[in-house]
């Protein structure tokens, strides 16, 4: 009998060693341990509403005169330019769900979304997300003049920042210069 006890003995020991050590002071698992008995850090708050773009497709949509400058001094400049481009506008269309116009790098138009991103800046271009390698970013918009600048620094670089007038009606008599009289 002595025998079967002692091979009997080491499980008993072990289920023994098992349930003293589920009483005692042993730490509750159920309770992560933030240490300090400090409380767990707040949930972060909840989103908020997604960020609206500074401008719409109805805004936008219509005749161009377009040209471009690198060199913010260029800008006045440019705009001359632009408005001067009205005799062959740029036309940016109506798309399926935003605008139809000319990417960079292809002769053919596709359709475009306005987007805004989470710090409130607002970009034109193909896919869903703002700001992509394909995404020109609204610069400023004044209901006459928009300016918009490529992401991509590459093609930011051979194509500088967009400006665009927008033209008169087609049939609308171009304004007379007066010249200046020389004596």
């Amino acid at each position: 009998m002595a025998s079967s006890m002692l091979r009997l003995s080491p499980a008993i020991v072990a289920a023994g060693l098992l349930l003293a050590g589920c009483s005692g002071s042993m730490p509750s698992l159920s309770m992560p341990s933030w240490g300090n008995d400090q409380p767990p850090p707040p949930a972060a708050p909840p989103p908020g509403p997604p960020a609206q773009p500074s401008l719409r497709a109805d805004d936008i949509v219509g005749r161009w005169g377009i040209a471009s400058f690198h060199r913010p001094e260029d800008q006045a400049r440019t705009e001359v330019a632009a408005r001067n481009g009205c005799t062959q506008p740029y036309v940016i269309n109506r798309g399926s769900q935003g605008v139809a116009m000319l990417g960079h790098d292809s002769p053919q138009v596709q359709d475009m979304l306005i987007k805004a991103s989470a710090d409130g800046h607002t970009f034109i271009g193909p896919g869903p997300d703002p700001g992509g390698a394909d995404d020109r970013e609204v610069v400023s918009f004044d209901g006459r003049v928009l300016i918009l600048k490529w992401v991509d620094p590459e093609v930011a670089g051979r194509y500088g920042t967009m400006l665009l007038v927008r033209c008169p009606p087609p049939g609308t008599p171009k304004p007379k210069v007066k010249k200046k009289k020389t004596t």
